[in-house]
């Protein structure tokens, strides 16, 4: 009998995704990776096979489409072995206008990949692993999951339905010996923003987090049972603070900032200007969230991004 535990990653040709292939490899699991350029795809597995010396295998597949996805599984059926863990983590953006300039199939295809695919793929692996009393799922969510978010209003809102989502599962699974974590990844070094079309844009070519550090958090918090955790840097958790104490208005406002077109922000400078004291306001609360929280909350006891189900842990 194989006894050797099988990682199962969506989007695990570069970015996140094959961070986090690295990162189950490296701890001994074999590896299946998904994704839809199958050239790219192979060179990432002959990659993951050299630095892990694990078994990979890859699953070609388009999940914007169901017949995609059911592809996906089979694929993994064939293998022959139990999952262990699965990482829901292939998605896309689109951004580049508001919502009356952005195009309607490119946000529809979003919607297949980034919602429908992850509800049917997990709702196949899931039943595998409730039969058989165990399994890890970890969700590729956002920090765009705390904010409404203008200029990416459909990809925000993707976010916030895979939290949700993530969230109630972890409550259902629990007790059939399943867990859940959702990653929430702030701006991080790959190529999302240049194929969301968000070049230009502030969060575009702003600093971004490191992929491997963004990986190496979420697969911890996944071990270690957390429901989720805001990754990677400081500033990133700082941001996810800022959303305790902010409105949804204002938190929209603060968004527009990072993920308005530059001809946009051109054509509303008036606004601009009032939008930057929102920004400064919520950088100034988000920095007293952080120093209060570091106040009261006792050494050795995590924030409530590392908490589990909610509560401190000691």
């Amino acid at each position: 009998m194989n006894t050797q535990r099988l990682a199962v990653i969506t989007g695990g040709s570069s970015g996140i995704g094959l961070e986090l292939a690295r990162r189950f490899g490296r701890h001994g699991y074999d590896l299946v990776i998904g994704g839809q350029d199958s050239p790219k795809l192979e060179g990432a597995a002959a990659l993951l096979r050299r630095e892990t010396g694990r078994e990979v295998w890859t699953a070609p597949a388009d999940l914007a489409q169901s017949d995609g996805v059911e592809r996906f599984y089979e694929r993994v059926r064939e293998i022959g072995r139990p999952v262990d863990a699965f990482c829901a983590n292939a998605g896309v953006g689109v951004g580049g206008g508001d919502f009356s300039q952005t195009d309607l199939d490119a946000e529809l295809r979003l919607i297949d990949l980034d919602v429908r695919s992850q509800v049917h793929l997990t709702k196949l692996i899931v039943r595998d692993m409730v039969a058989r009393g165990s399994g890890r799922i970890l969700f590729t969510s956002s920090i765009s999951a705390l904010m409404p978010g203008p200029f990416e209003a459909v990809y925000s809102a993707s976010k916030m339905f895979i939290r949700s989502f993530a969230e109630a599962l972890r409550n259902e699974m629990a007790p059939k010996g399943i867990v859940v974590t959702a990653l929430l990844p702030g701006p991080t070094d790959t190529d999302f923003f240049h194929r969301a079309g968000m070049d230009g844009t502030p969060v575009g070519d702003g600093a971004k987090d490191d992929p491997a550090e963004v990986a190496r958090q979420g697969f911890e918090a996944l071990m270690a049972d957390r429901h989720h955790v805001i990754a990677e840097s400081l500033k990133t958790k700082i941001q996810a603070a800022a959303t305790n104490l902010m409105s949804d208005p204002m938190l929209a406002q603060v968004h527009r900032r990072m993920s308005e077109p530059k001809a946009a922000r051109r054509q509303a400078s008036s606004r601009q200007a009032s939008s930057g004291s929102l920004v400064f306001m919520g950088t100034s609360l988000a920095l007293v969230a952080l120093l209060t929280t570091a106040a009261i909350v006792k050494p050795g006891r995590r924030m409530a991004g590392d908490a589990r189900d909610g509560h401190y842990r000691s």
